[in-house]
């Protein structure tokens, strides 16, 4: 049985889905912005809000870290000045988590390296997020799973073999695990989600929680993945399109990140338990719309009922048409007018009448 408890939400097949809002480095490296997208997430109905941690001068070679980044989403002259101006560190960090726990959303980070993961961990991160690109990265996967912490692991840019091998690497140490479908395109083309790998993934790991990060522009395929069992989904997240920053165009503003919670609860409802039944609200419509035998012209006493003297007319408050052949052959008891209601009642003789006459 599939079964996942993130800081306290019990994620399993019957449950509703838990979203998490990316913010990454969305906040610009301000502090005060990071709070607000966390009180706005909190607002939408996020779970879970994340960050991302990098120590980036273990992370990157010399070379990448001090290669020229001169474009409009630079923070800084070389690759390693702009990561380093979006960082945060501990006292930041800190902050933050008060400030989740305050207002009730719960905080956690994808740890990006060795030295990320420890730093994390220190501060009790409650559960971890592992990257795309630490899919391959056996050795990191297998230290968080030491933690002991639930771990949610994506799998863009990867093929089934990588999936099994991280799988099989992480579940002997640590089986708090959750496996994304993610496409590591960003935007992500709706042609290239391929989001029946959830299907595939659920099938190959029935005991494991599956779910969705999603890269793609709206939010209509994490409805879709729910339908296909995925119960945790990742979406980027952002205050505005317009900011300075790869990640904005992608992401989902408010009003849209709100929708896609909205949406994914009301498909939970709308699941039902798949028990066919007429519900309280639909009797009177049917009603209406439906059918009943009425009298098709004015019948005298002791008639015997035949195929043309009946007519099927809303609204649907008298004998269902599908009796019909229950009053064929049947001899009315008084006269009746035209558009009256046939009930048995009305009716005399054996239903097999017509039979037995001819």
């Amino acid at each position: 049985m599939r079964k996942l408890n993130l800081n306290g939400a019990v994620i399993q097949d019957n449950s509703d889905c838990y979203t998490i809002a990316e913010i990454g480095h969305n906040h610009q490296g301000k502090l005060e912005t990071a709070k607000e997208m966390f009180r706005v997430a909190k607002e939408c109905g996020a779970d879970a809000v994340k960050l991302q941690k990098r120590d980036n001068r273990s992370l990157f070679t010399k070379a990448g870290y001090t290669k020229p980044y001169d474009n409009p989403n630079s923070y800084g002259d070389t690759y390693g000045e702009h990561r380093e101006y979006l960082e945060y560190g501990w006292i930041e960090y800190k902050e933050l988590i008060d400030y989740a726990d305050e207002i009730g959303v719960t905080m956690f980070a994808t740890a990006f390296d060795f030295k990320s993961a420890d730093f994390l961990e220190k501060l009790d991160m409650p559960f971890y997020k592992m990257a795309s690109g630490e899919l391959k990265n056996i050795p990191l996967l297998t230290h968080v799973a030491e933690f002991q912490k639930p771990m949610i692991i994506s799998t863009g840019g990867g093929t089934m073999e990588d999936v099994n091998r991280a799988y099989d690497a992480v579940m002997p140490i640590n089986q708090q695990l959750c496996i994304l479908q993610c496409t590591a395109g960003y935007p992500a083309e709706f042609d290239e989600l391929n989001l029946n790998v959830i299907t595939t993934f659920r099938e190959r790991f029935p005991n494991t929680t599956i779910g969705l990060s999603s890269h793609d522009n709206g939010i209509a395929m994490a409805v879709a993945a729910y339908m296909l069992g995925a119960r945790v989904i990742e979406k980027h997240f952002t205050l505005n399109h317009t900011w300075k920053g790869t990640d904005h165009a992608f992401s989902l503003e408010p009003i849209g990140f709100r929708k896609l919670v909205r949406d994914l609860r009301r498909t939970k409802a709308a699941m039902g338990d798949g028990v066919k039944r007429v519900y309280d609200s639909e009797v009177n419509p049917i009603t209406k719309m439906g059918k009943k035998l009425v009298a098709a012209r004015d019948l005298s006493a002791g008639h015997m009922i035949q195929r043309e003297d009946i007519a099927i007319k809303s609204p649907g408050d008298g004998l269902h048409p599908y009796e019909i052949d229950k009053v064929i052959g049947r001899l009315t008891r008084a006269a009746m007018k035209e558009d009256d209601d046939i009930t048995f009642e009305a009716l005399n003789g054996s239903e097999h009448l017509a039979e037995a006459v001819s």
